[in-house]
């Protein structure tokens, strides 16, 4: 069978295409390059550059490389930029979403595997977070990944179509330095950026009602979020693959402060983050519970933060040779 990933030439999608590709799957690669780069990917996928909700293309694509399965990546994705334009998100993440499903359905597709986030449980009451625990989201993109999902899963029972849901934690690390993220959003790249620029990191809030006072979380290796894609897409070909809704983490909390004293050991950066006010929104903890994928596909995350850290730096030196400056010698 052949997969169609959407958004396949970004940081989460290369990642993606190179693990089905290196387990034998046939991928093709829909992207508008708007973020993503091509030279990510191995030279044996095929690239259609566009839109994933231009239903002309999708036609074409589905049809023209028999498509039987498709991962789709491509959204909107900044939280911030969802609260300045809720509008675009919405138009991206769910009226982009119903295009390319009208499309899938009309071809005959039969698999989706659906990008969805931690963001639809908003501010949990509880530190771990299970399938189970209630959704509530707080900002436009977590509230269209959850409507994603509820179209994702309404689809599937209407049209016959295997799907999975999957809401990643918080993403780190890179499989090898040309695919590291390139984007300044998440807290890794961030605090990277503010050590490149001779600056501490920065800690909002350190008074939660944590060990250390600062936000814990659960951070998930890029690689083996990869390796969970391929475990769902090969699930959902199989007998009573129906419809699944899975966390994809590693289990396990790590707090803001032990984050940034693990990246001053790897930098060699000898300052100390700096602490700043509490942000908006922010949940003391959010901690995946696991076991429902394990269960489900057999996966489990087998890397930990250190590697997440050290296999970053390494890709954002690739791309910012000024910040070997940071180390020490």
């Amino acid at each position: 069978m052949t997969w169609l990933i959407t958004g396949g030439a970004g940081y989460i999608g290369a990642h993606v295409a190179r693990s089905m590709v290196a387990a034998g799957e046939r991928v093709v690669v829909l992207d508008d390059r708007s973020s993503g780069l091509v030279d990510r990917l191995p030279e044996t996928v095929t690239v259609v550059e566009g839109s994933a909700s231009d239903r002309a293309l999708l036609d074409r694509t589905l049809a023209g490389h028999a498509v039987s399965g498709v991962v789709h990546l491509a959204a909107k994705k900044q939280v911030g930029e969802s609260v300045e334009k809720p509008l675009l998100y919405y138009r991206e993440n769910v009226a982009g979403l119903t295009v390319l499903l009208e499309a899938v359905v009309a071809a005959g597709v039969s698999r989706f595997l659906f990008s969805s986030s931690a963001a639809v449980y908003g501010v949990p009451e509880t530190g771990l977070i299970t399938e189970e625990t209630p959704c509530l989201p707080i900002n436009p993109y977590g509230e269209t990944k959850l409507a994603g999902e509820w179209l994702v899963r309404a689809a599937g029972r209407a049209h016959g179509i295997s799907t999975a849901c999957l809401r990643y934690f918080n993403v780190a690390g890179a499989a090898a330095p040309e695919l590291a993220d390139t984007g300044v959003f998440n807290i890794v790249p961030m605090m990277f950026d503010r050590i490149t620029r001779g600056e501490a990191p920065r800690i909002f809030g350190d008074d939660y009602p944590t060990p250390d006072g600062t936000c814990v979380r659960d951070y998930i290796h890029v690689a083996d979020l990869a390796e969970a894609h391929l475990a769902v897409a090969r699930r959902l070909d199989g007998a009573g693959a129906g419809d699944l809704t899975l966390n994809v983490g590693r289990g396990e909390g790590v707090s803001v402060r032990e984050l940034a004293e693990v990246i001053g050991e790897v930098t060699g950066f000898g300052p100390k983050p700096v602490v700043e006010p509490r942000r908006a929104g922010d949940a003391p903890e959010a901690v995946a519970s696991a076991a429902r994928i394990a269960d489900e596909v057999g996966w489990t995350a087998r890397r930990g933060v250190r590697e997440m850290v050290e296999s970053a730096w390494e890709g954002w030196c690739l791309r910012h040779p000024e910040a070997r400056a940071a180390e020490r010698p």
